[in-house]
């Protein structure tokens, strides 16, 4: 029977059965689509006639061609046979022009309208055709192009009706369209006059920068390439060569929504395209819109007409969009599968609703080109196995499917495509959530295997004995510098580009491995013209029955890289030996000198009537010896000078600068200068003296006076912290008179301050290293000192307070430095 499937006996095979039914009803679906391609094929045609006679737009266009068929009592068929009849005659419009914009032109009937109103089932671009006054040319061109856009079949023939049309009219040599794919790249849907080797070069372009085609579709605006020289800066240029065609132009499909094509005009006369030629190009892009926008429905349809109901079928939108969000995080194939059933209740089919990113059939069909899919459909030989009965056991127990590896078959292109398949089913609500395991992988492993060659820079290598044949991997050919087309190395050639140091080690490695079979791992060097590389052979030999070696494999590796990287770690570590080597002795100098210049680190005093008790402790750690240092000594007039001083930094430095404060301080109040004076004199010293101004010594100091006769003491400060004076219960800090930092500013000015000491007080001088902690802040450490002192005076701490607090400073990371002046109890 002609044109119908032959009816399936009642023993035909479930697969069969299913196939049948799948065949016929696609077969009743081609028949409406075919209806509705006719009908849509003559109202698009009666569209672009009114569009290129009025300059309206595609939705105007079809409201007129609606109110005048409801107007006359005409079937919308009728209407468009009718315009279609008038197209010799070119009537005049119905409707006169008013204004929209600068050089466009729409009908009064269009003006006001809204973007909904009136709007095409098979058209969803709206435009505006320009026609710019007394350009009464170019309307025979884009009539006779809208006439010829009706009947055109596919890409191809829309191309070569642009280029016939707009040949002479606009001086177009070639055209080719470009069309978006849901993957971001570009594929070549239509072209004339490239000729079929461009075509197939440039036939698909991948989602790259510099494409002037997806940059007209991306932006929405046409692009215009009049300068060779200069867009070949920015774009690729198609063609052999690229300046073929010295002025293109690219305009987007449709102009004024998403695009999702581009043509492309190419001239082969130079310059830049007038104002005339713009807009005849732009006005014929835009008639184009209707024709080009049939593969976009094209790829809907072939997801099925249940397409749009997926998501009402599968149970709600919510539950299949939860469910895509959750395979979107998914690393690996899975996919939601909804039952399609006869009026019976029986499961006829499945269609895909959800689907993983990494979801990939065997025709390379990956996520969301999945969703809308049929099974039997897509997969036709899955009908009647145990897979197929697997989901429909899962469907109606709800227990779970996993099935043994199978074998699945499709044919593309006429080319029988293999897969192994592990399959596992759980059901969801009256969902199957199917997941999947490819086990042919060897496509991915050898991809892999390269990545591995080229990360690790090596490459395998195999020489077959018996037939005297190599075999290299790519990775070898950029190891040895070698051009492939020379093909691989033999072991003769291999001593030519030794270094001849290296050639008597690998011709005994070489010879134990042909010879006696033993695995060999030998480094060796090579001359290249980039210089010397150091390589490595691994390699291993195959021997037959009597022990002789047949076949040898194994692999080169580039370490290069690595050799250079221990070359300058050596040099490094030599320098580093080298720079701790001068830290040790420059250490061992400045603790000699600190030790040579402080007095006894730990000792009791007893100056001008006055108890002292001094502490100093270096830090625990590091090469380097600080600057803290303290000085106590009688005067001439028998009062008694109390100093403690912080170096900035350490080392020689920093000793250098403390060794140079102590001697000046000494010598200037013996003399009796004021202490003032001293501080203001030691902050000229250390600017003057310093090597660098820019990073000059810098220091810290707090000094005192005490005269016993009155038992007044006179205290000045250079930016240290202040003395803690301990009377009875009470501990408090002194108010702090002026006085910055020495070596800081030649503008530093200091004061002086007096305290009237009382029998049994406790005066104590410190530097920072007793009260400082990392990321603490220093008001915590000052009271944590002041409680601290006050507690072991209560102990009875009263000789050896300093010592005592040094000692409560568990590694200490800073030098530390205390002195106790104790005014005796008066005798009663």
């Amino acid at each position: 029977m002609k044109g119908d499937a032959a009816p399936a006996g009642e023993g035909a095979a479930p697969e069969v059965l299913a196939l049948a039914k799948v065949v016929a009803r696609l077969r009743s679906e081609i028949a409406v689509l075919e209806d509705v391609a006719a009908t849509t094929a003559v109202v698009e045609r009666a569209k672009g006639v009114l569009m290129a006679r009025s300059a309206v737009s595609a939705e105007a266009a079809y409201e007129m061609l609606v109110t005048r068929a409801d107007g006359r009592g005409r079937t919308l068929l009728e209407e468009c046979w009718l315009v279609l009849g008038q197209v010799g005659s070119r009537p005049r419009p119905e409707t006169t022009p008013v204004r929209a914009s600068a050089g466009a032109t729409v009908t009064e009937a269009d003006a006001g309208k809204g973007a909904g109103a009136g709007s095409s089932a098979f058209s969803r671009d709206r435009y505006l055709i320009a026609r710019p006054e007394g350009d009464a040319a170019l309307r025979p061109v884009l009539a006779r192009l809208a006439d010829g856009l009706a009947a055109a079949q596919g890409g191809d023939d829309v191309a070569q009706l642009l280029r016939t049309v707009l040949g002479a009219a606009a001086s177009v040599d070639a055209v080719m369209i470009y069309s978006l794919t849901s993957a971001g790249s570009l594929e070549l849907t239509g072209h004339a006059g490239i000729g079929e080797t461009v075509a197939e070069q440039w036939r698909h372009i991948p989602p790259l920068s510099g494409v002037a085609a997806l940059e007209a579709i991306a932006g929405r605006r046409a692009l215009w390439l009049e300068d060779p020289v200069q867009d070949a800066r920015r774009y690729l240029l198609i063609g052999d060569p690229p300046d073929r065609w010295p002025a293109r132009a690219w305009l987007p499909v449709p102009a004024d929504g998403p695009a999702r094509a581009a043509i492309g005009f190419l001239r082969a006369e130079p310059g830049p395209f007038t104002a005339r030629t713009r807009a005849l190009l732009r006005r014929a892009a835009q008639l184009c819109t209707g024709p080009l926008g049939w593969p976009e429905r094209s790829r809907d349809a072939d997801a099925g007409p249940d397409a749009g109901r997926a998501t009402e079928e599968a149970g709600g939108g919510a539950s299949v969009t939860s469910v895509q969000r959750i395979l979107d995080a998914l690393a690996g194939p899975a996919i939601l599968l909804t039952p399609l059933r006869s009026e019976s209740g029986e499961v006829e089919d499945y269609r895909i609703d959800a689907a993983a990113p990494e979801s990939v059939d065997v025709a390379g069909r990956r996520g969301k080109e999945l969703v809308g899919r049929r099974i039997l459909e897509t997969y036709p030989t899955v009908a009647g196995t145990p897979l197929w009965d697997g989901y429909l056991e899962t469907l109606t127990t709800g227990t779970g499917y996993e099935g043994e590896p199978f074998t699945y078959e499709e044919v593309a292109a006429g080319v029988p495509r293999q897969s192994v398949y592990s399959v596992r089913a759980s059901r969801l609500d009256d969902h199957l959530v199917v997941s999947w395991v490819r086990h042919d992988t060897s496509e991915r492993e050898a991809r892999r295997l390269a990545d591995m060659q080229r990360l690790g820079n090596l490459g395998w290598a195999g020489w077959n004995l018996a037939t005297d044949t190599i075999v290299w991997s790519e990775q070898v050919y950029a190891i040895f510098d070698r051009d492939p087309r020379e093909g691989p190395m033999t072991l003769e050639e291999l001593p030519q580009h030794l270094v001849p140091d290296d050639l008597p080690k690998l011709a005994a490695a070489v010879h134990r491995l042909l010879h006696a079979g033993e695995a060999v791992d030998q480094p060796f060097r090579i001359t290249t013209a980039d210089g010397v590389r150091h390589l490595r052979i691994v390699a291993e030999a195959q021997t037959d029955s009597d022990g002789t070696p047949v076949e040898v494999h194994g692999f080169f590796q580039d370490l290069s890289a690595q050799r250079d990287a221990e070359l300058a770690l050596g040099v490094s570590e030599r320098a580093v030996l080298l720079q701790r080597g001068m830290l040790q002795a420059e250490h061992a100098i400045a603790a000699r000198l600190q030790e040579t210049l402080l007095p006894i680190p730990e000792q009791s005093l007893e100056l001008a009537g006055l108890c002292i008790d001094v502490a100093y402790v270096p830090a625990d750690s590091g090469v380097n010896v600080g600057g803290d240092w303290y000085s106590a000594i009688e005067l001439p007039d028998g009062s008694a000078l109390f100093v403690v001083g912080d170096v900035a930094g350490h080392g020689l430095g920093a000793v250098g600068t403390m060794a140079q404060l102590r001697f000046t301080t000494k010598g200037m109040t013996v003399t009796g200068s004021a202490l003032p004076d001293v501080l203001r004199r030691l902050n000229t010293l250390l600017l003057h003296t310093a090597s660098d101004p820019t990073a000059g010594a810098t220091a810290t100091m707090v000094m005192a006076r005490y005269r016993p006769w009155d038992r007044r003491l006179t205290w000045v400060r250079a930016g240290h912290l202040p003395p803690l004076l301990i009377r009875g219960d009470r501990a408090e800090f002194l108010e702090q008179p002026q006085g910055s930092l020495l070596g800081a500013t030649f503008d530093s000015s200091y004061a002086q301050a007096v305290v009237d000491l009382m029998p049994g007080d406790h005066l104590l001088l410190y530097t920072d290293g007793l009260v400082e902690e990392p990321g603490e802040d220093i008001g915590i450490g000052l009271e944590r000192l002041s409680v601290t002192a006050l507690r072991l005076l209560r102990e009875g701490e009263t000789e050896t307070l300093a010592r005592t607090l040094a000692a409560l400073c568990p590694g200490n990371r800073d030098d530390i430095c205390v002195l106790d002046i104790h005014v005796p109890d008066e005798d009663p």
